[in-house]
């Protein structure tokens, strides 16, 4: 099995313009299966859109190394190429650690790693920045570098004897300033996939590695990659169980492998909040995404509101994470001051915010509910709102790392439906939230 894992020396250096560019590249010779590090729902959306396979977050913090081996051998099957796309700079993990870090990711699945460099206003110090990140950590595998930012043929060709003649490093890619490809993003990062703002960059990002790298000698790197054994998933069975997912523009942030653990479990429907009515189901989940730029249209939608309500209070399980707790709440005020209702079921009004709110990985303790086992519990939260709750409302999650929606506690209850600023990690245990809508 071939696989590359395409790093950065910090974060905006270009490692996923670089990644998107080689998948494009490569899915038109080969299978490419795309993989992301890191808690990120918008980046891998793209990777599924260019290479029409779901791209598979590879999250050491949420995930385990042994979550991270199984996920990825699993999803390799049937590819010819494995591309992983890193987060912030090679070394950069949780804290002052390499935990969850690019790094992590290479050293456990002993993958080589493309370092992509940001060249603007350096010649021969290049030489000595990529020297430092080949020599930090003797285990991890640097088998060659892409230069990005190039100001001219002769500043690459300045660039390449420096590096020559310090290292063994091959440079793999030249990108010169000129490209000035810039994919448009908001406050959540880039837009997503389906929005129709990326297709027209596919063709471009394809272009630009053609052109600008060395895709032969690229494939010979991840060509050396260990033989490893690829795990093929069961066709998934006929179940008892159906769960609803709300899956549109407005709640579009999910893991491939959460999905795939409730296919594993229960028969799945997706619908839409903004258009259907609420399916014949058993359970309710609802995913993260951008309710507050629907806010206008999801509470227009007074049938499914009522439907979900009615769901509510006759106790079927519903979880609602970020976006989707949002929505569960009473009402979502925008940053206008405008106040539109949601579906009610929660007790809090939530209102938009023009500054971030939360940012990170988290970690609770859980008390047990029809949704989630007590226990402990990995994931991350990243918002632009704050949620005001009743004085009355009931938590479920202690956070012994991350904010949560007041006084470091999350996990909103009330009925049998549960929601949380926390997003699961990819790995999530979904049997007790199966087992409660059986």
């Amino acid at each position: 099995m071939s696989a590359i894992l395409i790093a950065g020396t910090h974060s905006g250096v270009g490692k996923t313009t670089v990644a998107m560019g080689l998948l494009a590249a490569f899915t038109q010779r080969c299978a490419v299966a795309p993989f992301k590090i890191g808690p990120d729902y918008i980046d891998p959306s793209h990777h599924t859109a260019i290479c029409g396979r779901p791209s598979r977050n590879l999250d050491m913090f949420m995930m385990g190394e042994d979550g991270v081996r199984q996920t990825f051998a699993s999803a390799s099957a049937g590819s010819d190429i494995c591309v992983i796309e890193g987060a912030m700079g090679l070394y950069d993990g949780v804290g002052d650690t390499d935990v969850a870090s690019a790094a992590h990711v290479a050293r456990v699945l002993d993958v080589p790693v493309i370092l992509v460099v940001d060249v603007k206003g350096m010649s021969r110090s290049t030489a000595a920045l990529i020297k430092g990140y080949c020599d930090f950590d003797p285990r991890i595998n640097v088998a060659g570098v892409i230069l990005n930012q190039v100001g001219s043929p002769r500043h690459g060709e300045m660039i390449r004897t420096a590096i020559r003649q310090e290292l063994s490093v091959p440079v793999l890619g030249e990108i010169p300033k000129s490209s000035n490809i810039e994919l448009p993003s908001r406050h959540l990062g880039l837009y997503m996939a389906h929005e129709g703002y990326h297709m027209d960059y596919v063709p471009q990002l394809r272009e630009l590695a053609e052109n600008c790298m060395d895709l032969p000698a690229i494939r010979d790197i991840a060509d050396q990659t260990l033989e490893r054994e690829v795990v093929v998933a069961k066709k998934p069975a006929k179940h008892d169980v159906t769960i609803g997912i709300a899956r549109d523009p407005a709640f579009c942030f999910y893991y491939a492998d959460l999905i795939d653990s409730l296919k594993r479990h229960a028969d799945i429907v997706f619908f839409s909040p903004l258009t259907d009515d609420l399916p014949d189901v058993d359970g309710l989940y609802f995913g993260g995404g951008y309710p507050e730029l629907y806010a206008e249209e999801l509470s227009s939608q007074s049938k499914i509101k009522k439907q979900i309500k009615d769901a509510a209070t006759s106790g079927m399980p519903i979880y609602g994470e970020c976006g989707g707790m949002i929505y569960l709440c009473e009402s979502l005020v925008d940053l206008e001051g405008v106040s539109y209702p949601m579906a009610g079921v929660l007790p809090g009004e939530t209102e938009m915010t023009r500054r971030l709110q939360a940012l990170g990985y988290t970690d609770a303790s859980v008390s047990d509910t029809p949704v989630m086992r007590a226990g402990r519990i990995r994931g991350h939260e990243f918002h632009y709102s704050v949620t005001h709750c009743d004085p009355d409302a009931r938590f479920t999650y202690r956070m012994n790392r991350g904010k949560g929606i007041r006084d470091r506690m999350d996990g909103m209850i009330e009925y049998a439906t549960l929601g949380s600023y926390m997003h699961a990690p990819p790995s999530f245990d979904v049997t007790r939230f199966v087992e409660s809508c059986g």
